[in-house]
């Protein structure tokens, strides 16, 4: 599946949540990432986000399809982030 994951966390949360998306995801905007996952590497990944949120503050929203190619991207201004390949 292809994934677009947007995070807002506290302060102090940001470079875990950065650091456990990053293994997953490619980072393409401050907090936004993308990437295909199989259903078990999404599993990992949630599991391991919500050990490190205050779920009462926090909020992550994840968008799921089955292709990158659904999806309608459109820059406006400056690229940010990898868009290689994180294996």
């Amino acid at each position: 599946m292809f994934v677009i994951l947007v995070y807002d966390t506290a302060a102090e949360r940001n470079p875990l949540v950065l650091r456990t998306c990053r293994k997953y995801l490619h980072w393409v905007q401050r907090s936004v990432f993308e990437g295909e996952l199989s259903a078990a590497q999404y599993r990992a990944l949630t599991a391991a986000l919500k050990t490190e949120l205050d779920l009462s503050y926090d909020s992550i929203r994840i968008y799921r399809t089955r292709t990158p190619h659904l999806v309608e991207t459109e820059w406006l201004g400056q690229q940010m982030g990898n868009q290689d390949s994180i294996l």
